[in-house]
């Protein structure tokens, strides 16, 4: 099983919002990422962000990203977005 743990942080990193994302199906692991990220945004009310390269590096070497304002085009509510694979 893929589980994708999703939480939005204020500036002190306390979490305001979060959803963990449960996936079974038998496709590869980048579609498993990208499918529970958008359930996650959909769950949290969120628009997807946009993947830089410092997102990809970090979340290869790491299983885990943030996203920041500047990941996403409209102004959001809080400081970050944070993205951990927690079980494969």
């Amino acid at each position: 099983m893929f589980r994708l743990w999703c939480k939005t942080l204020n500036e002190n990193n306390n979490i305001i919002s979060e959803t963990t994302i449960e996936d079974t199906s038998d496709v590869n692991r980048t579609k498993k990422v990208m499918d529970s990220l958008s359930k996650a945004c959909a769950d949290l009310d969120l628009a997807e962000p946009i993947w830089f390269d410092s997102n990809i590096n970090e979340f290869k070497k790491h299983a885990k990203t943030r996203f920041r304002q500047d990941n996403f085009i409209e102004s959001v509510s809080f400081s970050s977005f944070e993205i951990q694979v927690i079980e494969e």
